[in-house]
């Protein structure tokens, strides 16, 4: 210690090797973070070296696991505060869900626009299907046509909301079948 006070690079080093992998343990059995600890044990040893005029060490060993353990709960201290500030501005997840809400509204409203513009049997089989909840054999009775009808106008009018969301660029970031497990 008498030479870390004197500046003396190659003192530190040494307290370094006997001592970095033993602080690092005592840092793990701790906070069981592998990246946490090493920035701690990094931490003391810097700090160490900064003060090394103003302390005075009695015994190294159990001044460098002391200053471990304190910088240890300085840390979950700091984490826990972040987490707490985190929870105190939850609002901000809020306006997320809200802004997600709107997406939602205004991708189904641009939807419910295409669906409008389809063939009268298209729009209707689609409607009972995805609205309504209607199974093919269900659509074909109300609609008095085949359930394999139904699922050529079922398919006809998923290729033309893709084809349209294509065309506005939408398919990218949503599949049809979320949209409308979302949606109902």
């Amino acid at each position: 210690m008498s030479l870390l006070k004197e500046d003396d690079h190659a003192a530190f080093t040494e307290i370094y090797k006997r001592y970095w992998k033993k602080m690092l343990l005592i840092a793990w059995n701790h906070s069981n973070d592998n990246a946490a600890s090493k920035d701690i044990v990094h931490e003391v040893f810097m700090s160490l070296w900064e003060r090394r005029h103003l302390v005075e060490v009695l015994n190294l060993s159990a001044f460098l696991a002391t200053s471990v353990k304190f910088s240890i709960y300085k840390y979950y201290q700091r984490e826990n505060r972040r987490t707490e500030l985190a929870r105190q501005n939850y609002e901000f997840s809020e306006l997320t869900h809200d802004e997600e809400k709107l997406d939602a509204l205004f991708l189904k409203e641009y939807i419910n626009g295409i669906v409008e513009e389809m063939p009268e049997r298209c729009r209707l089989v689609f409607r009972y299907s995805r609205e309504m909840g209607m199974k093919n054999s269900e659509i074909a009775i109300k609609i008095e046509v085949t359930e394999k009808a139904v699922e050529a106008n079922l398919t006809r009018a998923l290729k033309i909301i893709r084809a349209e969301l294509k065309n506005y660029g939408l398919i990218v970031l949503i599949t049809l079948h979320v949209i409308y497990a979302f949606l109902k």
